[in-house]
């Protein structure tokens, strides 16, 4: 019978790949759960799952320290526990009391350079003969196929993210320089895209200039737009050329920072503070980090939810509830 095209075509995406070896694998092994997962911070997050039963869906959250991951990547468990309640490690992580485990597969995935992104892993409910533990090999082979495919397609988003901004140069505010709304809204939606595919942390920052006058007073306006121009420049002079800033209306500007988690934010927050007050810059700043379990949308109206207006501290925010969200007074 011959074979089809199809048969040999190489895959376009890792998620592509990553979602027929876990495919493959369940099958092959008969574990009701495989997943591909990425390790970021806290967080534990899943990029690729084929599930039989768990309910596990791709973007759920776990707490890294909680996983089994964890654990094998330390040492502290094989890779493959047939019954993994006869390993102590295992049987103690708080996973298993979220989900019934019998049975557990987990391999790392590396960066080249040894960094850690995530994991090849699977759970069944129930134990498994011991001869699957002979596997592990086949296992570790798509781990190390997996890996290499996904940090050429990570590299590559460099390349990407440069195409994006060229493509939108024309999509830029006429006195700042800046993207205007309309490249701020694609660029956002094609950087949440990569974030949801690789677990990548990104930060959305939300600024407000206070007291600005735009009227129709001739020297008014021009001190307006002088002041904006000043802000534009002075948010632009902190952040990386990867990240996005946008002018979004008369006195608002937005910052995407790329791959910045909530530790980062924080820093980057402070730096901005620092710079805009050396510029005599009264300005509002709210912060808020994403997750793969909530819309960029969503923590765009967190962060506007935190930012200050006006000078007053932030009675209205959600920050205090809310971790990954960050308010600051004017500075």
């Amino acid at each position: 019978m011959p074979q089809r095209a199809s048969d040999t075509n190489p895959f376009s995406t890792f998620a592509e790949a990553a979602h027929a070896v876990l495919e493959h694998l369940q099958a092959s092994f008969g574990f009701d759960l495989w997943m591909v997962t990425r390790t970021e911070g806290e967080d534990w997050i899943v990029l690729q799952a084929v599930d039989q039963g768990y309910g596990v869906k791709e973007g759920s959250v776990f707490r890294w320290t909680d996983s089994f991951c964890s654990r094998m990547v330390l040492g502290q468990g094989p890779r493959i526990a047939p019954r993994s309640n006869d390993v102590p490690a295992y049987r103690e992580a708080p996973l298993g009391d979220q989900l019934p485990i019998g049975a557990y597969v987990g391999v790392p995935l590396h960066f080249p350079d040894g960094r850690l992104f995530g994991t090849l892993c699977a759970f069944h409910p129930e134990p498994r003969p011991e001869e699957v533990a002979e596997r592990l090999p086949e296992v570790e082979l798509f781990a190390r196929l997996l890996s290499g495919l996904l940090q050429s397609e990570i590299s590559s988003s460099h390349f990407d993210r440069r195409a994006e901004r060229a493509q939108l140069e024309e999509l830029t505010d006429e006195l700042t320089g800046l993207f205007n709304r309309r490249g701020w809204d694609q660029l956002i939606e094609a950087e949440e895209a990569r974030c949801r595919r690789y677990g990548h942390p990104a930060s959305l920052f939300s600024f407000d200039v206070n007291d600005l006058q735009l009227g129709t007073d001739s020297h008014e306006h021009a001190k307006g737009d002088e002041l904006l121009k000043r802000v534009a420049k002075t948010i632009k002079g902190i952040v990386r050329g990867i990240d996005v800033v946008a002018r979004l209306g008369d006195d608002e500007f937005g910052l995407l920072a790329i791959e910045c988690d909530a530790l980062g934010s924080k820093v980057l927050l402070a730096r901005l503070e620092k710079a805009l007050a050396d510029a005599d810059l009264a300005v509002s700043i709210g912060v808020a980090t994403s997750r793969t379990d909530r819309s960029f949308a969503s923590s765009w109206e967190r962060a506007e939810q935190a930012r200050c207006s006006n000078g007053r501290q932030h009675q209205a925010c959600d920050a205090a509830a809310d971790p990954t969200a960050v308010a600051t007074a004017t500075v």
